[in-house]
């Protein structure tokens, strides 16, 4: 089974750069999968950004909306995969049902969890998963955004509880919650 980091934090909390700080970290094939989809010039921008501050340590990048368990198993040969992020990985869950008017629950988020971990415990290396944590604020007023923090918050929970290593970004230091230091 891989190792699993789980790196969480608010909004521009250094998760992504400390995550890649770890992945570089660990010698070997790297792959990193995006789940970011391009939406307009300003998250074109921010895509760019980030690919090239992975040139230079020879990263494969997987960009994949919705289906983050084929994208691990795509990148079965890395000896590290980092995931940013899982909050946006949601939000592509919720709007692919809401244009399949399908109803999108924490069962079905739980359920889509396992099917991710499951492909971990096929793998070796190291999977870095990054996420949001989105529940620390104001209950939201509208139905859509409370389930979004709850789909969100079911999803963080059932991975940190699988990890090896689960850290919160603040500020961007690292507070190691679970596991070993790492760097």
């Amino acid at each position: 089974m891989a190792k699993i980091i789980f790196i969480t934090g608010g909004s521009r909390s250094g998760k992504s750069i400390y995550a890649q700080r770890v992945a570089e970290s660990i010698s070997g094939a790297r792959t990193y999968i995006a789940t970011c989809p391009v939406i307009d010039k300003e998250m074109e921008d921010r895509v760019r950004k980030h690919k090239e501050a992975r040139q230079s340590a020879s990263w494969q990048t997987i960009e994949e909306v919705t289906d983050l368990a084929e994208a691990l198993r795509r990148s079965k040969e890395s000896e590290v995969i980092l995931v940013d992020c899982l909050t946006l990985w949601i939000n592509n869950l919720m709007y692919e049902a809401e244009q399949k008017k399908k109803y999108l629950d924490e069962g079905v988020i739980s359920k889509r969890c396992d099917d991710v971990l499951g492909v971990c415990s096929d793998l070796t290396g190291t999977v870095i998963f990054v996420t949001n944590e989105v529940g620390m604020g104001i209950v939201p007023e509208n139905a859509s955004s409370r389930l979004f923090r709850d789909l969100a918050g079911r999803c963080n929970q059932r991975m940190a509880n699988h990890a090896d290593t689960v850290i919160f970004m603040v500020s961007g230091l690292p507070l190691y919650i679970k596991g070993e230091k790492i760097i």
